[in-house]
């Protein structure tokens, strides 16, 4: 070895500490004795051509021969593997560590002992293997014979050498990035992010695990999905102790107390106290015990539910502002009194400037929409269940019915040319019954009301009435017919039809031939030209109490007397679109507007609620709901509340009536 060498400062590396921690317990006393010897011997010994020896005879087989296999497998066996005829290596007993401790206090070459895991032996390394690591741990060739600093040897000949190896020039390709490999790179990215190729992540094994926790929780039992793992039987406290505390043991009056309870509200066990543990007796329900727990094992059925964790934010469709969806009715405007007694119908002029009232007081009222004065009211006798407006302004006439009769009024309004003709259509010269002799005329005569100066359809009891430009709808209970007035013509016609159940209202299509007529679960649509049924709407409502259709014709809401309104795309399905559930009690009336996307619903809650409601010209987008207000400001009376609402013909308004006597109108 050098003179430099040797003077190089003494560093300490990673691999010296561990090759440290491997022989620890060397006596560094005996290193330091020998270490002069060492070195000269090194030193002899470095100029010196040493053939290494490439003879098997000098190396030693392992005793164990499983190869590879970790030792972790035989942690649990008796034996740490197999020698070479396959006998079992038997493991050695292990010594307590004060007794080794002390073997090796006595032992002088124990720190030259290091134990051997693979063939379970203690292994006494040799001086020439400590010669090796104390070189390893300086940081130098473990051989002594290795020369670092050696001459170079050419080994080839140079000799008449004219020209190199190869003469051709170095090609493109060395200097530029390959264009295949990255390529290649960018398809293992693509893949990557794709999910093509994915790697398997480490399985991680936790080192502890909890003695009492639930099977459930354990990965291996999770794989199978018909295991359900058994309730845990309920752990044992401090009653249950063979020397509980004083504070456990009942005393006599309560044990008695105990007696006097149900069985099953009684104590399973009561809390003695023993001395020693060989005093305890014999557990007397120990067999009822077991037994009961394997009636909970195995004839107790067991369900897995799994719980998703959803926010029900999440859950709610995604609406409109309602600033997107101005203007509706928001607050009241103006309130409408001189009614004695509860509003039960109200019908507004198609020019919006009027509007008619119908009152359980026996009178019928028109009043001025923007100032709210009584111009006309007309004293019936008997209360009014329904009005409606002529919806020709050519002709302002109003429609009342009040018990079994109904009255088609002059309201007076129009210039005298509208005058002239409303008196020639009122006007009857003699008694007629209908156009058909067969049994109308039994229920059924046109009379000229001279009190009035009106018409007056008598019938034996009459339900509701609406209009259509040409014709009147009226029906009737007890006979549960239908039947079709022409003005005109001052005829009657009975619609031919048979209807399954008591029907509860009708209503005439905006611009066709079509006629709605809702018994208490459907909703049957017919074509009066082809006289055919068209449609029958399954409401799927325990009675239907009233029913709106759409302007243009194609949508039906239908109010129930649980509350719940339907909306019906008669072009999509015979059921409901979306059914909501929006008021506590009955829905007294529905309403469309003419020209805003609005509809409204009142209640008996003393409330009316207005909805957005548009519908696409696609027919591929279905309609969009979006509820937008609740109006409130009716009074309870006898348990009604609003009775009828209707929207102005042209401005974003509502009228609501109520059992409270008062109309209201509610503005944007």
């Amino acid at each position: 070895m050098t003179r430099q060498e040797s003077q190089k400062p003494k560093k300490v590396n990673s691999l010296e500490k561990r090759d440290m921690g491997l022989i620890e317990g060397v006596n560094k006393d005996s290193l330091d004795d020998n270490h002069d010897q060492d070195e000269h011997s090194e030193s002899s010994e470095s100029h010196e051509a040493v053939d290494e020896s490439n003879s098997s005879e000098d190396e030693v087989a392992p005793r164990n021969t499983i190869g590879d296999v970790p030792l972790e497998w035989y942690k649990d066996e008796k034996h740490i593997g197999y020698d070479i005829t396959g006998k079992k290596i038997k493991k050695k007993e292990r010594q307590d560590k004060l007794d080794s401790f002390l073997a090796s206090a006595d032992d002088s070459k124990n720190w030259r002992k290091i134990y051997d895991e693979y063939n379970d032996e203690e292994v006494e390394l040799t001086k020439e293997e400590t010669k090796l690591i104390r070189r390893l741990l300086k940081g130098k060739a473990p051989h002594a014979e290795f020369d670092p600093y050696a001459d170079y040897v050419d080994w080839f000949k140079w000799d008449d050498a004219i020209h190199p190896l190869s003469n051709a020039p170095e090609p493109k390709r060395r200097f530029i990035p390959s264009k295949w490999e990255s390529k290649k790179v960018v398809q293992y990215v693509r893949a990557i992010r794709k999910g093509w190729i994915k790697f398997d992540k480490p399985k991680e094994e936790p080192p502890f695990y909890l003695l009492w926790g639930d099977d459930s929780s354990s990965a291996d039992r999770t794989k199978h999905l018909a295991y359900i793992p058994p309730p845990k039987p309920k752990l044992p406290g401090h009653e249950e102790s063979y020397n509980p505390s004083l504070e456990y043991i009942p005393t006599q009056e309560e044990i008695n107390s105990y007696q006097l309870m149900y069985e099953e509200d009684r104590p399973k066990f009561i809390p003695k106290r023993f001395t020693s543990l060989r005093s305890i007796p014999a557990y007397e329900n120990a067999v009822k015990d077991s037994f009961e727990r394997c009636l909970d094992l195995y004839l107790c059925p067991r369900v897995r539910k799994k719980r998703i964790n959803i926010d029900p934010e999440s859950l709610k469709p995604k609406l409109p502002s309602r600033k997107d969806l101005r203007p509706y009715p928001l607050t009241c405007y103006l309130e409408y009194k001189g009614h004695d007694d509860a509003v039960l119908s109200i019908s507004v002029e198609p020019s919006g400037q009027w509007i008619a009232s119908g009152s359980k007081d026996g009178t019928v009222r028109i009043w001025e929409v923007e100032t709210g004065r009584c111009l006309k009211v007309w004293e019936i006798g008997e209360a009014v269940q329904h009005v409606a407006w002529n919806p020709l302004q050519e002709l302002p006439i109003l429609a009342v019915s009040a018990g079994p009769d109904v009255l088609i009024l002059n309201t007076g309004f129009g210039n005298e040319e509208q005058q002239r003709k409303i008196k020639e259509l009122l006007h009857i010269g003699t008694t007629t019954s209908s156009n058909d002799s067969d049994d109308l005329s039994d229920y059924l005569s046109w009379l000229q009301d001279e009190k009035h100066d009106c018409i007056r359809l008598r019938h034996y009891r009459l339900i509701t009435c609406s209009y259509s430009r040409v014709f009147l709808n009226l029906l009737t209970r007890e006979s549960r017919a239908i039947l079709i007035h022409q003005l005109s013509k001052k005829l009657t016609q009975r619609l031919p039809f048979k209807l399954y159940g008591l029907a509860v209202t009708s209503v005439f299509h905006p611009t066709r031939s079509i006629f709605f007529v809702a018994t208490k679960k459907n909703v049957r649509v017919y074509d009066l030209l082809k006289q055919k049924l068209i449609k029958k709407l399954e409401t799927q409502l325990r009675e239907v109490s009233s029913i709106a259709v759409h302007p243009a014709g194609d949508n039906v809401i239908v109010g129930s007397k649980e509350g719940k309104l339907c909306w019906f795309d008669m072009d999509l399905s015979s059921k409901p679109y979306k059914t909501l559930k929006c008021h506590p009690k009955d829905i007294t009336n529905v309403a469309f507007h003419r020209s805003y996307p609005l509809f409204a619903s009142c209640s008996d809650d003393c409330t009316a609620y207005v909805f957005h409601g548009m519908v696409y010209a696609d027919l591929n987008q279905n309609p969009l709901i979006v509820p937008l207000e609740i109006l409130r400001g009716h009074k309870s009376s006898d348990g009604r509340g609003v009775l009828d609402c209707k929207f102005h013909p042209r401005q974003p308004w509502l009228f609501t009536a109520g059992a409270d006597s008062s109309i209201k109108l509610f503005c944007h």
